[in-house]
């Protein structure tokens, strides 16, 4: 089967509406009925303002990237971009083109 993988890019600590914007996102997509998604949080990393963010052992208010992905059909993909274009959020993505399957398909 043929999708697209949505990475959606963003840090730890950003909000919106009060909760973390990876949460928010989420639930958004949850839902619209997308089947799943996940978060995955960065060691390091930086966006295009150049700036280094890290987490360092002792530092407690660490801000690091993290990366939401999901996986759905393109037609989702234009719709659940246009929901969170519509809350005025300013967020870098990434799509592209995915075969997936199950390796025990009973």
């Amino acid at each position: 089967m043929k999708y697209v993988c949505l990475k959606i890019y963003t840090y730890e600590k950003q909000k919106h509406k009060g909760i973390l914007l990876y949460d928010w996102l989420l639930k958004l997509a949850k839902k619209n009925n997308i089947a799943g998604g996940n978060v995955f949080r960065a060691i390091a990393g930086y966006g295009h303002f150049g700036k280094i963010q890290e987490e360092h052992f002792f530092e407690l208010a660490s801000n690091v990237p993290v990366k939401i992905s999901f996986i759905m059909k393109k037609e989702k993909v234009n719709s659940f971009l246009k929901l969170i274009k519509d809350e005025e959020i300013d967020l870098f993505y990434a799509t592209t083109e995915v075969e997936y399957g199950r390796t025990n398909e009973s």
